[in-house]
């Protein structure tokens, strides 16, 4: 369910309690475990001086978050203190499993309780006591001797021993309330028999030992039967099998003063009664530190904060006590009141509200995530934080009410969105514009995405979904769609969802994309460099990919049936050559068997070359790709498994993703998957399909054109080298390129040291194989094995190459130390790659990220390049569909279907228009123009491999 506000919880509290709806309220906020949350979750941001400061962010925004929903009179943080505690001292085996800190979080804690103290927060901590226990302590006072109420916010189960009638806990992060009912509904005991709930079960983070092979439910059940843990030792002889044995071994004595179950029970128990010199009373929060919040600020480089800050009271004055009037919570919208309209009064009181909006968030519902089948059933608007509706009018199920009509809704709608100068705000729009067109409505005015802010923001974040973000940003846990449509086979189109889930569902996702933009929205702004990629890059291909999805690609699925029973006929030939090898059948897509097979010294007894994470022979490609230089048999499984992912990903599965409406093939294209910039595609992948095998190609030639067009494709021609040149200035590179020579034959003569001329095909080979390969980090070890030559040989090339290019040398040591020092590398045009592994000392991962760190600056910049002729290419086609469709776009290549008779002169339009696409660029962002021109080079056909 939906995560109530701690305002909402309090009131409840006040509510099942009348005798004490008068007392005060202390909140106790478990700052340790806001810590950890907040340094797994937030990206990871650094300061221009290097020091991380993710963490420190994003406890200060869920501060500011819970003090905002929570504007009680007492209120502290509690940290842990440094060094061990006494839980240490009765066993030294306590939380030995976790790991040492990390240098980069341990970094942040005396500057984040810096900020906790200059934004007006008590703070508690005591030395040789864990947090837990000084927040049990305080609670047990505040309840206790002065009867108040306690809410105490964290997500450690340990503190559920705490809860009673005056006590509740409070998950922020999912919005669990554990009351005394909650604590029971949760782990299946009461409050008062937590710590023997975690004494039999023990505690694998901390440490601390259970009985062997009890687990919750076994605790459960012997709790219940027997009462407590008192009663569960006392009747130990009655548990059979060998969790008997084992509860009785666990209590036996073995000569030591306690039994290991006692010392668990101990290490488990909450103290409330250890010596702190902080009084509940005392517990008040105080003005804002102008001065050290500040300083704090801007050496943190939190430039919003410190905005806010300045905002609050830029007169000097101190405009509030209360530390959440000066510092507004970031992205906090309190209780959300979600209407579902069902009457034509509702609904133009809505329609009101959105026309007089300077901006509001929209999203549809729909039949299908199939964004060429999907029926729009109805959509949900928010214009404010805490208010959204959700409009339905095609939901059909038994009972359902009266909904207003299609035509109804979508009618009063279209003038909005259909209209360029009225700003829309969604998650994922290019979705919505693509449903809504089978509505037939175009929508415009597009002005902000915030899975797109988010993927600008941090390119490496592994999730940019609504869900994800809402969580991680706002602390609000959204409803999924599972919970409302249910799972798998039995799961319902949104259509047949009950209007009571549905309706709070749909609001939900308007409203709280509206609070995303509002919390992105200023940290882009924050960034100049990154907004103007949001803005110019990334916000106006949304309508680009929106338009090329639905045009889709013509394939011919003959063409297709052919060479997948070909290629199956090929597939069977490779497997009976195999088994013959292996002395015996086998089946070649299990590994466990081509593992036994090729590794036991009763079979072929292969060397093993590296192993999995288990410790098991590995038989992933890189090592069958070793082995079969000297071994038949890994070579036909390699083979084997190529065609078997060619047929299965491409002849097969492409025949299956024509739509049967317009005869052709849709795929999906995502902006916010590959760190760098790139676009990825999906249902069905056209990007990976292989264009150096005779199979790939013929996959290519069945990709067709339309009648009376052709296929044409246009290519940038070593893009990530010209974009090298740039970045490195080197003089002898970006001379070549200048010159227009051949940069390989160009790189071959200055390596040798010969003419031009004397370049042969085998030193241009080489020297083709080091200008790509050092982009992407390759060693003398790689060099060699790819040329077939000796490693010194191809270091002795290598260093060659670094005395003729010293500019390309310079470029990768400064990025390295640059990406050392800042934490990111960015593109020519301020597109920004975070590396959280370039200080690890795990050398491996450091390495990667070091090589990461060469290569993203290129194919950043490649990608935003081409992102942006395609916007100009979109703007130039507009209208001109009967002559030339953009239809594809693979990494540095895009595809068109142009009229045979207009496909001279517009290749040499497409050819203009993407050249001047990087100089274009560079004068709208007000960044200098590459050095190295830009070349395109096209072909076409009638089919896309006679294209490219």
């Amino acid at each position: 369910m939906r995560a109530p506000p701690i305002r909402a919880i309090i009131g409840a509290l006040s509510g099942a309690h009348d005798l004490m709806a008068d007392s005060p309220i202390l909140v106790l906020v478990d700052g340790s475990s806001y810590l950890f949350r907040a340094f797994h979750a937030m990206p990871s941001l650094t300061n221009s001086e290097g020091a991380p400061t993710g963490a420190i962010l994003g406890v200060a925004n869920m501060l500011r978050r819970l003090r905002a929903d929570c504007p009680s009179e007492y209120f502290a943080v509690v940290f842990d203190a440094p060094g061990k505690t006494f839980r240490d001292e009765w066993y030294p085996g306590y939380k030995a499993n976790r790991p040492p800190m990390p240098d980069e979080l341990r970094a942040q804690i005396e500057p984040l309780h810096q900020l906790v103290r200059a934004l007006g927060f008590p703070l508690v901590s005591a030395a040789g006591v864990e947090a837990d226990d000084v927040i049990g302590t305080l609670a047990e006072r505040a309840a206790r001797e002065h009867g108040w109420r306690v809410v105490i916010s964290t997500n450690d189960k340990d503190m559920a021993q705490l809860v009673d009638g005056r006590i509740t806990l409070v998950n922020t992060m999912d919005g669990a309330v554990l009351n005394e009912a909650g604590v029971e509904a949760r782990f299946g005991v009461p409050p008062n028999r937590i710590v023997d709930y975690l004494a039999l079960v023990g505690d694998a983070v901390d440490n601390v030992p259970g009985v062997p092979k009890v687990g919750p439910k076994t605790a459960v059940k012997w709790l219940s039967a027997y009462g407590s843990l008192d009663g569960v030792k006392e009747r130990a002889a009655e548990v059979r099998g060998k969790v008997g044995e084992n509860l009785r071994a666990f209590m036996a004595l073995n000569g030591a003063a306690e039994s290991p179950l006692d010392l668990s029970r101990r290490l488990v128990t909450i103290r409330r009664d250890v010596k702190i010199a902080e009084e509940p009373a005392a517990l008040r929060p105080g003005p804002v530190d102008r001065e050290a919040l500040e300083a704090l600020c801007r050496r943190l480089e939190f430039r919003s904060m410190l905005r806010e800050l300045l905002e609050a009271g830029g007169d000097g004055s101190e405009a509030a006590s209360d530390p959440a009037a000066r510092l507004p919570p970031a992205g906090a919208a309190g209780e959300a009141a979600y209407e579902t309209v069902l009457t034509e009064e509702a609904f133009q009181r809505w329609m009101d509200r959105i026309a007089a909006a300077d901006a509001f968030a929209f999203d549809t519902e729909t039949t299908s995530l199939d964004y060429m089948d999907a029926r729009v059933v109805g959509v949900a608007l928010a214009a404010a934080p805490g208010e959204a509706a959700y409009v339905p009018f095609a939901h059909r199920y038994p009972g359902a009410p009266d909904q207003l009509r299609e035509e109804r809704v979508l009618g009063a709608l279209r003038p909005l969105l259909e209209d360029p100068a009225r700003p829309k705000i969604g998650h994922n729009l290019k979705y919505d514009m693509s449903v809504l067109a089978n509505h037939g409505i175009a929508m415009a005015g597009v002005a902000h995405d915030t899975m797109l802010q988010s993927y600008v923001l941090d390119s490496t974040a592994t999730r940019h979904d609504m869900d994800s973000l809402a969580l991680k940003y706002l602390q609000h846990k959204t409803r999924k769609y599972e919970e409302v449509a249910g799972k798998g086979a039995k799961q319902l189109t949104f259509d047949r969802v009950d209007l009571d889930e549905a309706g709070p569902y749909a609001a939900e996702d308007a409203e709280v994309t509206l609070r995303l933009h509002a919390f992105f929205a200023p940290r882009l702004a924050d960034e100049p460099g990154l907004q103007r990629v949001y803005a110019e890059i990334e916000m106006p291909l949304v309508p680009v990919l929106s338009a090329m999805e639905r045009r889709g690609v013509r394939v011919d699925v003959e063409r297709l049936r052919v060479l997948s029973a070909e290629l199956a006929e090929r597939m069977a030939a490779l497997e009976r050559e195999a088994h013959e090898a292996a002395g015996g059948p086998f089946n070649l897509q299990s590994p466990k068997q081509i593992q036994a097979i090729l590794f036991d010294g009763d079979r072929l007894g292969l060397p093993v070359r590296a192993k999995t994470p288990t410790g098991q022979p590995s038989t992933a490609d890189a090592v069958l790709q070793d082995l079969a230089e000297e071994f038949a048999l890994p070579r036909l499984i390699l083979d084997h498994r190529a065609l078997s992912k060619l047929r299965s990903t491409y002849t097969v599965a492409l025949a299956e993703s024509v739509n049967r409406t317009t005869g052709r093939v849709h795929t999906s294209y995502h902006q916010a998957v590959a760190s760098t910039g790139r676009l990825s595609s999906s249902a069905p992948n056209l990007q990976n399909i292989p264009v150096r095998t005779a199979e790939g190609r013929r996959i290519r030639q069945a990709f067709v054109p339309a009648p009376g067009f052709r296929l044409l494709a246009a290519d940038y021609s070593q893009i990530e080298l010209r974009i090298m040149a740039h970045l490195s200035g080197d003089e002898n590179l970006t001379a070549a390129f200048a010159a227009g020579r051949d940069v390989h034959r160009a790189t071959a003569a200055e390596v040798a040291g010969a003419p031009e001329a004397d370049v042969d095909g085998e030193m241009r080979r080489r020297a083709k194989a080091v200008n790509f390969g050092l982009i992407y980090g390759m060693s003398a070890f790689g060099l060699a094995r790819q040329l077939g030559i000796e490693r010194k040989e191809a270091q002795d090339y290598i260093d060659r190459y670094f005395e003729r290019y010293p500019g390309v040398r310079a470029y990768m040591d400064d990025t390295r130390e640059r990406a050392r020092d800042q934490g990111y590398v960015e593109t020519v045009f301020g597109r920004r790659l975070y590396l959280p592994e370039i200080r690890s000392r795990n050398a491996g991962r450091r390495q990667y990220a070091e090589r990461t760190a060469i290569n993203a600056p290129m194919q950043g910049t490649a990608a935003d390049v081409i992102k942006r002729a395609m916007v100009s290419l979109h703007e130039w086609t507009a209208g001109r569909e009967s002559e030339v469709r953009m239809i594809m776009q693979v990494h540095d290549e895009l595809v068109f279907e142009v009229a045979e008779h207009a496909a001279e002169r517009t290749a040499a339009g497409i050819v203009e228009r993407m050249a001047r696409a990087a100089d274009e660029l560079s004068d709208r962002l007000g960044v200098g123009r590459l050095r190295a021109p830009l070349e395109v080079e096209t072909g076409s056909g009638m089919n896309w491999d006679e294209a490219h």
